[in-house]
């Protein structure tokens, strides 16, 4: 689990997120991100209907990507608002493929220190 300062939780922060944010797309990823001139990073994870009907599903891919955030939470950049689209290509990968492309999609983003 993320800790509290690190959850973008309110949906005006996400709305503007989505608005002005810039997109970098991966395999099984993607991640819209933005300044947010605060001291921390916070981050939110996204999957909709598309990616699985089932929510068992969705919320496993979920628990995945944030395990292997709060891994390398110290590795990354400060001060952004991240949202990390979960796409379906993601359903039935091993954490290691997931890892793997997060992490290519945070150094293409440069927020990867």
């Amino acid at each position: 689990m993320l800790p509290k300062e690190n959850r973008l939780r309110h949906e005006k922060d996400i709305q503007a997120l989505f608005a002005n944010g810039k997109g970098v797309f991966g395999i099984y990823l993607s991640l819209k991100f933005k300044k947010n001139n605060l001291s921390d990073s916070r981050f939110a994870m996204v999957a909709g209907v598309k990616v699985s009907k089932k929510a068992v599903v969705r919320n496993r891919l979920k628990r995945q990507v944030r395990a292997i955030l709060h891994a390398h939470l110290r590795e990354l950049a400060h001060g952004f608002d991240v949202a990390i689209l979960i796409r379906k290509e993601a359903v039935g990968k091993t954490s290691g493929d997931l890892e793997k492309d997060l992490l290519k999609l945070l150094k293409k983003a440069k927020l990867l220190a």
